[in-house]
């Protein structure tokens, strides 16, 4: 595994990869990895010749007063891990290296970054789409993956491929959860035990709409309510949205199509210092990011049965 940290050095890698005809995969991280990455790192290994992962905390997608100061990091132990996992390269510039004292460049995907987190997060989706742009003109992928926690981001970064007409396939990979249903992601380590509880009552959330959405009701606005009524009944009172939005375009939907379903659910909920998202996807009856609860009770019957 090589470590690369200079821009000239990593594009000059990839391209010389590139005349021998290697398929070049690649997985764009903030780092303070966990399963949920390394499964975006094995999902690269299956389709590709070569695996890239970049580590780079994006200041200019955090807004003034978010987390960029305090997001967890830890390169040593990103390197383990992805040592383990045999990637090839890992490209870790530092900010002065992705952004010169005169950067003046920003690429917006319009509409689609000011739905959903994009109302509660302002310019965070620019800052998204100008890291990730930048991150495909050094590392030259083939194919990058994202994973569907962040579906927004995968919405506009697919939408940025399309319309600059980057030679790269985005290929979505589905949420890692944890035993109890909550999707993996660094921020969670920001959680007390107490709160790590409350985190349980997101995918319930999700769970909750997605049962009266496939039991015929078709009120967008009602299943939202019942959704909010119920995370805010169980403790979680700080929640930015609770949205029924079309999976393409992100904007809400009023009415659910009754033979289609399609329809993107997605939450956002702060929790302490965490703001945790999550989502389920429903496309013509097939469910995507289906959170699995290993129930507690079920756990002490089994338990009670030995």
């Amino acid at each position: 595994m090589e470590v690369i940290r200079k821009i000239s050095l990593m594009q000059k890698k990839m391209e010389d990869l590139r005349r021998k005809g290697k398929k070049i995969g690649f997985v764009p991280t903030m780092g303070y990895l966990h399963d949920g990455h390394l499964k975006l790192v094995r999902e690269a290994k299956r389709f590709s010749d070569v695996v890239v992962v970049s580590i780079f905390v994006n200041p200019i997608q955090f807004a003034k007063g978010e987390d960029y100061e305090s997001y967890p990091r830890d390169e040593k132990r990103d390197l383990e891990m992805l040592k383990k996992e045999k990637v090839n390269f890992v490209f870790i510039p530092d900010v002065k290296e992705m952004y010169k004292e005169d950067f003046k460049t920003y690429v917006e995907v319009m509409e689609f970054q000011d739905e959903l987190c994009g109302k509660f997060r302002p310019g965070h989706f620019r800052g998204v789409a100008t890291v990730v742009a930048k991150l495909f003109n050094i590392v030259k992928p083939h194919i990058a993956f994202f994973g569907l926690k962040d579906y927004q981001q995968y919405v506009i970064l697919k939408k940025m491929v399309e319309d600059l007409n980057f030679d790269i396939k985005i290929k979505p990979v589905e949420t890692v959860r944890d035993k109890d249903g909550v999707a993996l992601s660094s921020r969670n380590t920001y959680l007390s035990e107490d709160e790590r509880k409350l985190a349980t009552l997101i995918p319930r959330s999700l769970i909750l709409a997605k049962d009266m959405i496939l039991g015929g009701e078709e009120d967008a606005e009602k299943i939202k309510n019942a959704a909010k009524d119920f995370l805010k009944s169980q403790g979680i009172t700080n929640i930015d949205y609770f949205e029924i939005a079309d999976p393409d375009t992100l904007h809400p939907i009023k009415k659910i199509d009754r033979n289609r379903k399609n329809c993107l659910i997605a939450v956002a909920v702060r929790i302490g210092k965490a703001r945790l998202i999550d989502n389920i996807v429903i496309r013509n009856g097939k469910i995507f990011n289906l959170p699995k609860i290993k129930e507690e009770k079920e756990k002490k019957n089994k338990k009670d049965l030995n």
